[in-house]
C-alpha cells in the first residue's frame, strides 16, 4: 500500500467520481481504476459502492478513509518540517483543546510567536478529551490541552496556572436562576445536558453524591457553542465553564456556579519521549515562560 494509492483514495472520496478524480489527478480512468482494485484485492473486501451516477464508502470503505487522512496528513506534516529551512525557526505547531477560557495563556503565546516567527503556522483542532487524545497518541498533534479530571499517565505535561469554575448554563427566566449557586437537589428532577467524557461524567456523579443515574441527562454533547441554543430555546440545564458562552445584558443565559464548588485545573501534555521540531521546543518554553508571570 503506497502513499500515492490513499492520495488516490481520498480523491475518488472527495469527487465521488473515478473518472473526475482521474481529470483531477492527471492520470487515465483505466489506470485509477487498476490501482483502486488492487487495493480493495489487497484487502480482500471492497472499499466503494459503484453506482450508476456516484460512487459512495462501503462501510469498510468509511473505515479506511480515517486512516487514509490520518497517514496522509502525517506524510506531509513530516515533509514539511523536513524540507524547512535550518536557519529559521519555521514550520508547522499542531495543538488540540477542548472549548475553555483558560486556553487564553496559550493564545496569548501563539499571538506573540506570529509576529516573532512569521514563518511558523499554527493549527488547532477543538474536540473533547477523547478525541484530542485520540489524535495526539497518533502523531497528528504535538501538544494537547486537556482540562481536569483527566488520566495523563501516559504523558508528559505542564499544568497551566489557571483554573476553571464549573457550573450551569441556564435561561435567565429559568426557575433555577434566582439561585446564586446551583446543588445536586435543584437539579433533581430537571432536563440535564451533559458533557460527553466518561471520565468528567464520573467527576460530576461524585459531586451528586452517588452516580450520574440520579440526574435527568437528556442530551450529551463535546462542544458548546451549539448546545448554547438549546439551552437558549428551554431545552435544559447545561454543564459547562464559567464564561464560555456569553451571559451580558444582551444574552438570554446566565451562568450559576455549582454548590459544592467544582474547580478544575488545565494540562498541556505531549507524549513521552517525543522529539520536539525546533519550534515546538520555542513554543513550550515560552508558554512556561508566559505562566511563570501568572
Amino acid at each position: 500500500m503506497e502513499l500515492r494509492v490513499l492520495q488516490y483514495f481520498l480523491t475518488i472520496t472527495r469527487e465521488e467520481s473515478i473518472s473526475k478524480a482521474a481529470e483531477s489527478l492527471h492520470i487515465t480512468q483505466p489506470t485509477l481504476s487498476r490501482q483502486i482494485k488492487e487495493l480493495e484485492n489487497e484487502f480482500k473486501k471492497p472499499l466503494f459502492i459503484r453506482g450508476t451516477r456516484k460512487i459512495t464508502l462501503t462501510k469498510d470503505g468509511v473505515l479506511f478513509k480515517q486512516y487514509a487522512q490520518e497517514i496522509v496528513s502525517l506524510a506531509e506534516k513530516a515533509e514539511r518540517d523536513m524540507l524547512k529551512k535550518d536557519e529559521e525557526l519555521s514550520g508547522d505547531i499542531y495543538i488540540g483543546s477542548g472549548e475553555s477560557p483558560g486556553i487564553r495563556l496559550v493564545m496569548k503565546v501563539l499571538s506573540k510567536m506570529q509576529i516573532t516567527y512569521p514563518h511558523i503556522q499554527f493549527h488547532l483542532f477543538s474536540g473533547n478529551a477523547q478525541d484530542v487524545a485520540y489524535r495526539l497518541d497518533s502523531g497528528l498533534l504535538d501538544f494537547g490541552i486537556f482540562i481536569d479530571p483527566v488520566d495523563l499517565t501516559k504523558y508528559d505535561y505542564f499544568r497551566l496556572p489557571v483554573k476553571e469554575t464549573l457550573g450551569i448554563l441556564m435561561r435567565k427566566d429559568s426557575p433555577l436562576a434566582s439561585y446564586d449557586y446551583i446543588t445536586p437537589q435543584l437539579l433533581k428532577n430537571e432536563s440535564i445536558i451533559l458533557f460527553d467524557q466518561d471520565i468528567v461524567k464520573n467527576e460530576i456523579a461524585g459531586w451528586i453524591g452517588g452516580n450520574q443515574r440520579k440526574l435527568n441527562v437528556r442530551v450529551t454533547y463535546n462542544l458548546i457553542n451549539n448546545i448554547a441554543l438549546l439551552v437558549e430555546e428551554g431545552g435544559g440545564y447545561a454543564f459547562t465553564f464559567q464564561d464560555l458562552v456569553s451571559t451580558d445584558d444582551h444574552s438570554e443565559l446566565c451562568f450559576k456556579p455549582l454548590s459544592p464548588s467544582l474547580d478544575v485545573g488545565i494540562n498541556i501534555a505531549w507524549k513521552k519521549y517525543h522529539l520536539f521540531s525546533k519550534q515546538s521546543e520555542q513554543f513550550l518554553e515560552l508558554l512556561k515562560e508566559e505562566a511563570g508571570k501568572v
